[in-house]
């Protein structure tokens, strides 16, 4: 962990990063049209397979395992993007004490996700978080942890990610964290392997992002699913823009231990 001098000197030097950034990017994002057709794109593959998706994500991912040993075990959890909740399996196994409430869009992993030991206190909600006011199912709630592990990387535009994170912090406890982890898949030629055109899916590559890409899917069918390549850096200037402060950043999991880049945020403003 980052001592109180270095903090503050990585969060002043990640500010200074990101207003160089604004200056001299005269890209304004992705349309809305082209977000969309990417929305759909990935609201399709996880209706088609869901099922075959959800069991390849049977056992959390070791950097998952390494925040929960890290839990106090009495927080209060929001896990965004839960998929089948199997943190809230992993938790439950721990002797957790705390609150888990899960959000996912597919029904097929939402489903497996409501089978859960008897007596863990969780809820789930289907929500979709590039739906305005996604929210507004959670009531009043909030929550003293966030968690959303591989799911930001799905989610197309800069600015739809930004309304995300800054719905995140309204949604944090004063002092809480958010905790997410996003793909590598760059750092895996086996994986670079599945990049396709965007021809594909009658998209130009100029259409999209720089670190957007086209993944095709192999098992019990064919698909295709967008996802996007953070950088550290682009994660930090998010952070800052949002009301955040990165606290930590690890890589795990995969063979090689560099397919997920975690981060650990502090909301640092209050944007209620």
């Amino acid at each position: 962990m980052l001592g109180a001098h270095e903090k503050q000197g990585r969060c002043e030097t990640s500010l200074f990063f990101c207003q160089f950034a604004k200056m001299i990017c005269y890209n304004p994002g992705m349309d809305s049209s082209t977000a969309q057709q990417l929305i759909e794109l990935n609201r399709r593959f996880y209706a088609d397979f869901g099922t075959q998706f959800s069991a390849t994500r049977q056992r959390i991912q070791p950097g998952v395992r390494k925040i929960i040993s890290q839990l106090s075990g009495i927080e209060n959890i929001l896990d965004i993007g839960c998929g089948n909740a199997e943190l809230a399996r992993s938790l439950a196994e721990t002797g957790f004490r705390g609150t888990y409430t899960g959000l996912d869009f597919s029904l097929p992993l939402l489903e497996d996700a409501r089978v859960q030991p008897d007596g863990f206190n969780t809820s789930f909600f289907e929500v979709d978080l590039t739906a305005t006011g996604w929210e507004q199912v959670l009531g009043q709630k909030h929550f003293s942890l966030i968690t959303a592990f591989a799911v930001f990387h799905h989610i197309p535009g800069k600015r739809l990610r930004q309304s995300n994170f800054l719905k995140v912090h309204k949604l944090l406890d004063r002092g809480g964290k958010f905790i997410q982890s996003n793909w590598q898949f760059l750092n895996s030629e086996k994986l670079k392997g599945r990049i396709q055109p965007w021809e594909a899916v009658g998209i130009s590559s100029k259409e999209v992002d720089e670190g957007d890409y086209l993944l095709d899917w192999r098992s019990g069918g064919s698909g295709l699913r967008y996802a996007h390549h953070f950088s550290i850096q682009e994660l930090e200037c998010l952070a800052s823009e949002t009301g955040f402060q990165v606290m930590e950043s690890f890589l795990s999991d995969g063979e090689s231990g560099r397919l997920g880049l975690y981060q650990i945020w502090e909301n640092y403003e209050d944007k209620r």
